[in-house]
């Protein structure tokens, strides 16, 4: 049975999950932070089938947060590098690390997040990088983006929004400028 692709969906968080929404992909993302670059790693780590972690390795290649790199020509052996994409992936991981030891480790965190310098634990959060200012609500909130189709902005911005977004499409001004 094939599953839906989220491809096409307009949602930023469809699209993401089209990339990394199968496990084994965020947990392979997991052990390329901790050094991991060879099939054999991944697959001691993981105790993962081959055709699987080959599966899971070339999709990842093919969206680009992993690079092959060609490390020895007989046999034929690649080393999987993290690409900027995938590096950019690594406040995701955090934050799933966070929110799992929050709400599911009742033995105590097994993996945190420390100061390099100090040692001493963080807790990631996720902040405005134009303020500073912490993102949650209500201070801030999911809003319409200058492409948004009308299904979205139905769902996030409501008839207000949409009339807007309507407005500036018209007009050739920003849906922000129109409100």
């Amino acid at each position: 049975m094939r599953r839906k692709s989220f491809n096409t969906m307009q949602c930023p968080i469809a699209r993401s999950l089209e990339r990394v929404g199968e496990w084994w992909s965020i947990l392979i993302l997991r052990d390329a932070f901790h050094g991991l670059t060879r099939f054999d790693q991944f697959q001691k780590s993981l105790d993962i089938a081959p055709n699987m972690l080959t599966r899971r390795l070339n999709a990842l290649v093919d969206s680009g947060l992993l690079e092959r790199h060609r490390y020895s020509e007989r046999p034929p052996r690649d080393e999987y590098l993290l690409t900027e994409r995938g590096r950019d992936f690594r406040p995701v991981l955090w934050a799933m690390l966070a929110w799992g030891n929050k709400h599911f480790a009742p033995e105590g965190a097994s993996v945190m997040v420390v100061d390099s310098a100090t040692g001493q634990p963080a807790e990631p959060i996720l902040v405005d990088r134009n303020t500073g200012r912490p993102l949650a609500e209500p201070a801030f909130r999911s809003a319409p983006g200058p492409a948004a189709d009308e299904r979205t902005l139905r769902k996030l911005g409501g008839a207000r929004a949409a009339r807007a977004a309507g407005l500036a499409r018209s007009s050739g001004v920003e849906a922000d400028q129109a409100r």
